[in-house]
């Protein structure tokens, strides 16, 4: 059984080496960005209990998965029932190059141009990771990493 967690900043890696591990690996992949938000125009966290039981209810369906995210606080709920843990721990600025060449992800946006007009919200929330405070920071995912006691690895660079 493989069970893997992966997170970081925004532009960090984490979908794309999800979706590598779901080709090579056959895992099952489950998107925190796709259980965390309330359907509003505003952003709005869901109740995080709400989250939990999708992320269990996606645990308890796959004996093999990866669930990546930048969510420290749901992470931290899939953490006992995980065998690997990877911290994408990029740099600021390799995180803001992968954001400007991200392909198109329709499952989180419309349209491409809407993903495009998203680019430079996204690229100021990168640019506060190492100063934010609470699940979305460095200081959190470093708090997770640490603790983890099974098998880990911590990504500095991008793969070349």
């Amino acid at each position: 059984m493989r069970k893997v967690l992966i997170f970081g900043n925004s532009g960090s890696g984490k979908s794309t080496l999800a979706k590598a591990l779901q080709d090579t690996d056959g895992l099952a992949h489950l998107d925190l960005d796709t259980l965390a938000w309330l359907p509003t125009s505003e952003p709005e966290r869901r109740p995080l209990s709400e989250s939990k039981a999708d992320i269990d209810a996606f645990r308890e369906a796959h004996e093999d998965w990866v669930i990546e995210g930048c969510y420290a606080d749901l992470i931290e709920l899939a953490v006992p029932h995980a065998t690997e843990l990877f911290f994408m721990d990029l740099s600021v600025e390799d995180c803001k190059a992968n954001a400007r060449r991200r392909p198109w992800e329709p499952h989180k946006y419309a349209t491409r141009e809407s993903q495009d007009a998203n680019l430079p919200m996204l690229l100021d929330w990168i640019a506060q990771y190492e100063e934010r405070e609470g699940p979305f920071s460095r200081a959190a995912h470093l708090s997770l990493f640490e603790g983890f006691t099974g098998k880990k690895t911590r990504f500095t660079h991008n793969a070349r």
